[in-house]
């Protein structure tokens, strides 16, 4: 029986407790029952970008899955973009930070988390961290779906449009970074993963 292992890989300041993350774990586990071929990983990620990522990459390496595929959202869409390069697999990024480096340089201190309101420090380090995983272009569009949103008032929607050129996109009139309304394109999700 063949085994897919989805990752989804939160963004910045987030947790695996974020709406969209538990949305699609809940469709991910509903296809399991269906058909118990589906791993759910939806790890926390940490402060470091190489101690997310090495995380990440330990788990896929000890996975006994036949096929991998990772979803990322904001900062989370940059992890995925590298690591479907690295695994040469499916990649679905939900508004992601395509120059993580960058957008994130002004953000160096004491953050703390959305939902639990706990410190961390975001060290200068961590920008040569983001910079050591940064994806110059993707070399198999036809691996990887964007879902980007009009209204983002983080990111520019067009830099996405851009970077997954070539890519199956769905661009979103309206809607914000966090995709407020993205039960509505779950399917799209879904249906993604299964084909």
């Amino acid at each position: 029986m063949r085994k897919t292992l989805l990752v989804y890989l939160h963004g910045f300041r987030s947790s695996p407790n974020s709406s969209k993350a538990v949305m699609t774990g809940a469709a991910v586990r509903a296809l399991s029952t269906a058909d118990p071929t589906y791993e759910w990983y939806c790890p926390q990620l940490l402060a470091s970008p190489k101690e997310s990522i090495d995380l990440v990459v330990k788990h896929i390496d000890q996975s006994k899955a036949d096929r991998i595929v990772i979803i990322g959202s904001s900062l989370g869409g940059f992890y995925a973009n590298y690591l479907a390069e690295k695994y040469q697999c499916k990649g679905i990024a939900l508004n992601p930070a395509v120059y993580a480096a960058r957008e994130l340089e002004p953000h160096v201190g004491m953050m703390t988390a959305y939902d639990s309101e706990e410190p961390f420090n975001f060290k200068a380090e961590y920008v040569y961290e983001l910079r050591a995983l940064q994806v110059s272009h993707i070399t198999n569009p036809e691996r990887y779906f964007l879902i980007a949103a009009k209204g983002d008032e983080l990111l520019d929607w067009k830099e996405m449009a851009a970077f997954y050129s070539g890519a199956k996109q769905l661009i979103l009139e309206g809607s914000d970074h966090g995709i407020a309304d993205y039960a509505n394109h779950l399917p799209a999700v879904i249906e993604f993963i299964e084909h």
